[in-house]
């Protein structure tokens, strides 16, 4: 089994004490990423008002092996319990990125969200890739399903 390695820095503001991404479970696909606020919101935590969309930092950067995404996840908890997920999911960050890594946060809830330092906040996966070749062709293969869209195949 491949076991890539994903190097981790923090940023200089960035609290030492959050943990860095880990697999709770031997089973785990995603391991969790925590919310480490900026220094002033670290006693009071942020608020993720119903709708409100914001971007959650780590205090992490990370450098993804070439071949490899690391996908960002909603936790299924927090999208049972409270409505919190990702309004892009899975997001993606790609293997030559070296920015930040926040995590994008929608409530749907009908109720504020509390988000405190050092929370769980959602996972990542780490996903090969595979980078194709497109190119234009005088037509596409037949099958059963042809051009059926949205709802073609029944319900949901």
């Amino acid at each position: 089994m491949i076991e890539p390695v994903i190097k981790v820095v923090r940023e200089d503001w960035a609290d030492p004490e959050v943990a860095l991404p880990r697999y709770e479970t031997a089973g785990a696909a995603g391991a969790d990423l925590r919310a480490n606020l900026a220094p002033e919101d670290r006693a009071s935590g942020f608020t993720l008002y119903p709708m409100q969309r914001a971007v959650i930092p780590t205090g992490l950067r990370v450098e993804i092996p070439e071949g490899f995404e690391m996908q960002i996840r909603p936790r299924s908890g927090l999208a049972l319990k409270h409505g919190i997920s990702l309004p892009n999911t899975p997001g993606t960050i790609d293997c030559d990125y070296r920015g930040p890594l926040g995590v994008l946060l929608i409530n749907y809830g009908s109720e504020p969200f509390l988000i405190t330092h050092g929370e769980r906040i959602a996972q990542a996966v780490i996903a090969p890739v595979i980078q194709a070749r497109y190119e234009i062709a005088e037509g596409l293969g037949e099958t059963a399903r042809g051009a059926g869209g949205f709802g073609s195949t029944g319900r949901g």
